[in-house]
């Protein structure tokens, strides 16, 4: 069988590490961050090793992308984290990154809990100086580049680099000022949230038990984000919301991180009407891994086996064009943060209290192990070479190429 060691698309990393440019405990105050490789038990997806020799050859000569990642280090003691958040100062896991296999990825911050000001989450100065921090780091190291246009993300593979999407789980921070857009696109943003799991300005989160839809506001939103090059996103929507966004917008509308709950039945879930509607508009939906999120009958023990049962669903509801992957994950105990975070986030309201409970996900622990392993899983299972383009990355540059287009 293949070794549990990963190989394929080694990227050009110098050892730096976050905010190394400072002085811990002068410049900030330094906190015990979980491992960002071997916190728990490593996990390679058994195939042959005629088989892994495919794996590396898909993941040197192919674009990898992933959808939806939180690419921070957690703290080793959860206890800390609403204390270590309010510094507004997330370290970021390039070493464990430069092994992930990707070329591209959606990054996707943490501001549903930046809380420098507010423990609400998504306030407009919070959010700016998450992101003026988080790309001060990434500005002074050279293997992650910021992704603002197509052409970065071919650049970032031929030049063995990574490039992040700025990415935004919702709109909330706008409130009622349209041109908030446009600041957020001058900072790199191109991939935004409607809504989180609670209603704003701009529609109702899935979340709450009335369903509005798109708000007035919401449709000027998704207009100015049509204009702008900003990819709107429905992954957190209701359905009524995420149904009147695909119709309001003029281009593909993402899901970059869910499930089918055809599979498994809880809101966090996406029914086959949402889905059918996204992929009609030519969208694409990435499948999610969260901890406790893409679980199903045929596998209450989440791991890898039940995130795929999602992607097959899926994928023979609207054809392998529209399916892709955002396994959401991060560097740490993300099990752990679901807890700590569980009334902040609406955790609960997304999840089964029947459920088999996980300490986290075989197969898809952080962002360096997933895409190695879904490779794996794909080529065991049969697929093509084409279709494993299509879904690994080619899929989303076709949205990305119509949504970004000025």
């Amino acid at each position: 069988m293949a070794e549990l060691i990963q190989k394929g698309n080694q990227k050009v990393y110098d050892g730096y590490k976050s905010f190394q440019y400072l002085e811990a405990d002068v410049d900030y105050k330094s906190y015990n961050l979980a491992k960002e490789v071997g916190r728990v038990p490593s996990f390679s997806y058994p195939v042959t090793d005629e088989q892994e020799n495919e794996v590396q050859t898909i993941l040197d000569e192919d674009l990898m992308i992933s959808m939806h990642e939180h690419t921070f280090i957690a703290p080793e003691d959860l206890s800390q984290f609403y204390e270590f958040r309010r510094q507004g100062r997330d370290f970021t896991a390039f070493e464990a990154l430069s092994h992930s296999g990707l070329d591209v990825i959606f990054e996707n911050f943490m501001d549903g809990t930046a809380m420098i000001t507010s423990l609400a989450g998504w306030k407009w100065s919070d959010v700016i100086h998450d992101l003026g921090i988080r790309f001060s780091d990434i500005a002074h190291q050279d293997m992650v580049i910021k992704a603002e246009r197509i052409e970065d993300l071919s650049r970032a593979k031929q030049e063995g680099k990574i490039a992040f999407v700025g990415a935004l789980e919702s709109a909330s921070m706008i409130e009622n000022e349209l041109d908030r857009l446009d600041v957020l696109y001058g900072f790199g943003i191109r991939t935004m949230g409607v809504c989180y799991s609670e209603s704003n300005m701009l529609g109702s989160g899935l979340r709450e038990p009335n369903d509005a839809g798109l708000s007035v506001f919401g449709k000027q939103a998704v207009e100015r984000m049509n204009k702008l090059g900003i990819t709107v996103d429905v992954s957190h929507a209701g359905d009524q919301t995420a149904l009147d966004t695909i119709e309001t917008s003029t281009k593909p509308v993402t899901i970059n991180h869910a499930g089918a709950r055809g599979v498994w039945d809880t809101k966090r879930m996406k029914p086959d009407s949402v889905i059918r509607a996204c992929a009609e508009k030519g969208g694409v939906i990435g499948i999610e891994a969260a901890p406790h999120s893409t679980v199903s009958e045929n596998h209450p023990h989440h791991n890898i086996d039940s995130f795929m049962e999602h992607f097959e669903y899926t994928a023979n509801l609207v054809g392998i064009e529209h399916v892709a992957f955002g396994p959401d994950t991060l560097f740490g105990d993300h099990v752990g943060l679901h807890d700590t975070l569980a009334g902040q986030l609406s955790i609960k309201s997304a999840q089964k209290s029947s459920m088999e409970r996980v300490d986290y996900v075989k197969g898809l622990e952080n962002p360096a192990e997933c895409f190695p392993n879904i490779v794996r899983w794909l080529v065991a299972k049969g697929y093509s070479r084409e279709d494993i383009r299509k879904v690994t990355g080619g899929n989303i540059l076709r949205v990305l190429k119509e949504t970004w287009a000025k």
